[in-house]
């Protein structure tokens, strides 16, 4: 059986790894919201970042409330190239398709976060947090891939 400082650690890698990953979805939702020409979809970017920040504070919320203080985010490498790849399409003149599409991308590394997270063993206020949570990036998903497939036929 584990020992609670095992199970904190589990708690920390796991709850750390969906905290670096919404780092880089905010960034991406805002840095490919700023460059979408479709005004809905711009704004529905600009929200789900907002709303990944939210995500990100209360999972910190839950690291504090369990004695983890030493919290740095920076997100990932992985993240960070895929920004860099996404704001030279932009530049070079990709649509709103080629913008969905990166989005798209990220959007299935967030749930790969949220789903790594959750094979842990974590107390259940935890797994229903994280369960909620990616409740909403499943939806987002859905959207941001139903709008990649619309801007197809624009």
């Amino acid at each position: 059986m584990a020992t609670d400082a095992a199970k904190r650690n589990e708690m920390r890698r796991a709850l750390l790894s969906v905290i670096n990953t919404l780092h880089d979805s905010q960034k991406a939702f805002a840095e490919i919201g700023d460059h979408l020409k479709d005004a809905a979809i711009k704004k529905y970017f600009l929200a789900e970042s907002l709303k990944r920040a939210q995500f990100r504070g209360d999972l910190e919320e839950v690291l504090h409330q369990n004695g983890v203080h030493d919290i740095t985010e920076s997100g990932t490498a992985v993240g960070a190239l895929n920004r860099v790849w996404g704001d030279l399409k932009a530049k070079l003149g990709g649509g709103d398709h080629t913008l969905l599409a990166t989005a798209e991308q990220g959007e299935d590394t967030v749930k790969e976060a949220y789903e790594d997270a959750l094979r842990q063993e974590l107390p259940l206020p935890i797994r229903q947090i994280l369960a909620e949570q990616q409740a909403h990036v499943l939806d987002s998903h859905t959207y941001v891939k139903g709008q990649r497939d619309v801007a197809v036929t624009k």
